[in-house]
């Protein structure tokens, strides 16, 4: 009986010795190391925070890459064709331009032959066809500067649309590229509306001019035919009875 002590230890720690053998994961779980395992957790954490960096990092690449896209993206509308049928429109209306067209040559020519001083060896059927030539470009110039204002004015309704579509683009638009863009095209349309200015200025400055230059060769013409009258050989000035009384 006294040996039986001896062998239940003996049985006990073989027991025990089988078990930490037979489950070795069983005996860790046993030792609990509160200093490893705080290491452990503080090591867990700064690399959760250092994924959380990385994260926030590409967040802010892609949206530095998207924000470049919006400014890189061009605007989807464009005037360019309108404008330029615009302009063509108004120089196809100067370029019609009767009788004197606006050429310094022609010009040149026209007031050497036509709008000078009376010729005193011109006839008379001469000064009055060089008359009719000079009225008949004032009427033309006229004629051509009415033309071009109607023109122009008719350019108003497409440039207002043209206008309003470019600024609600620049208000809308996505990025500096779109924003510039509709900037220049809204410049461009100010330019055009400038020259259809030029243009009306230019078709009425014309044709003052010429009316203004046909009076005046029109006061030399008199001029010269009431010296030919006054010179004419066997006139003789005197008095005339215009009613003659009861």
């Amino acid at each position: 009986m006294a040996a039986r002590p001896h062998i239940r230890a003996a049985l006990f720690g073989a027991a025990a010795f089988s078990l930490s053998l037979a489950d070795p994961a069983y005996a860790q779980i046993v030792v609990y190391d509160p200093t490893n395992f705080s290491q452990n957790v503080l090591t867990a954490a700064r690399e959760l925070q250092q994924i959380n960096n990385q994260i926030q990092s590409l967040a802010n690449e892609a949206q530095m890459l998207t924000n470049q896209a919006r400014n890189l993206a061009s605007l989807p509308l464009s005037t360019l064709s309108q404008l330029q049928s615009t302009i063509q429109k108004t120089q196809s209306l100067l370029a019609q331009a009767q009788h004197i067209a606006f050429d310094v040559q022609q010009i040149e020519t026209a007031f050497a032959t036509t709008y000078g001083s009376a010729s005193t060896g011109a006839s008379s059927s001469g000064l009055m066809a060089t008359a009719q030539t000079r009225w008949r470009n004032s009427v033309a110039a006229f004629e051509d500067s009415l033309k071009v204002q109607a023109g122009v004015v008719g350019n108003i309704s497409s440039n207002g649309s043209a206008m309003s579509s470019l600024t609600s683009a620049s208000q809308t638009a996505t990025g500096a590229l779109q924003a510039a863009q509709a900037g220049n095209q809204l410049l461009a349309l100010q330019s055009q509306q400038l020259s259809d200015l030029v243009a009306v200025v230019a078709a009425k400055s014309r044709a003052d001019a010429l009316e203004q230059s046909r009076i005046t060769a029109t006061e030399s013409q008199g001029q010269e035919q009431y010296r030919r009258f006054s010179t004419r050989s066997g006139y003789q000035p005197g008095n005339v009875t215009m009613f003659h009384g009861n």
